[in-house]
């Protein structure tokens, strides 16, 4: 049987995480094998060094937390990651334009990040669910999907709320049955992951990874 492991991007991405604590979620990933670990910009380099041939990706976030810088900046900031060794970018989409309707902005946006690490890396795009309706969800997801990324995403983990089941199940109905879905924000316990990847996520963002990892071999 597979380990749920292979599903999770083990994650850290709060302000005050420091070096030795990367270095610990590393040991930690190599000792689980997670599918990646998701650190913010500034551990690229030294992730991607620990975990060289590994087969545990690195990955990391772009215009986070709030999506509201501009196209360019985003690109040149997933261009930079990618240099640095990322292997996957979790991009927030402009969350603004998305809530006034700027569509062909929002598409643009995802596009500039695609466009400029393309062939190199994984994109993902968080859509913060937590500020949308389910239309805009469905919305947004259909976007992420027309404009050439890999993964919908479903929060940063800094809005009122993360992953809902029902909202994985929009996700899923808006790409289709071939596309990524990765659940994150409050994915905390294998029951979670396991109802979350029922309703059709594909990859989960989780800071819980080894609790979650845990539970499921204590489940068996």
């Amino acid at each position: 049987m597979t380990s749920i492991a292979k599903y999770i991007d083990y994650t850290l991405l709060k302000p005050t995480a420091v070096a030795a604590d990367i270095e610990k979620m590393c040991r930690e990933a190599l000792e689980y094998k997670f599918a990646s670990i998701c650190i913010q910009p500034v551990f690229v380099k030294l992730c991607a060094s620990l975990l060289a041939g590994s087969g545990v990706g690195v990955t990391t976030v772009i215009g986070f937390p709030f999506g509201a810088t501009k196209p360019e900046t985003k690109a040149f900031e997933a261009a930079q990651a990618v240099a640095d060794g990322a292997t996957e970018v979790d991009m927030v989409m402009n969350i603004g334009e998305m809530l006034s309707g700027n569509l062909a902005a929002v598409q643009e946006d995802i596009e500039a990040v695609v466009e400029a690490v393309k062939g190199r890396a994984i994109v993902k795009v968080i859509i913060e669910t937590a500020y949308l309706s389910p239309e805009q969800i469905a919305a947004a997801s259909k976007i992420v999907k027309a404009a050439g990324a890999d993964f919908v995403k479903t929060s940063t983990g800094y809005a009122p709320s993360g992953a809902k089941v029902e909202d994985i199940r929009i996700i899923r109905e808006a790409v289709g049955p071939d596309f990524g879905i990765k659940a994150s924000g409050g994915v905390s316990s294998y029951q979670t992951a396991v109802e979350m990847m029922a309703a059709g996520a594909t990859r989960f963002g989780a800071s819980a990874g080894v609790k979650i990892v845990e539970e499921e071999q204590a489940s068996r």
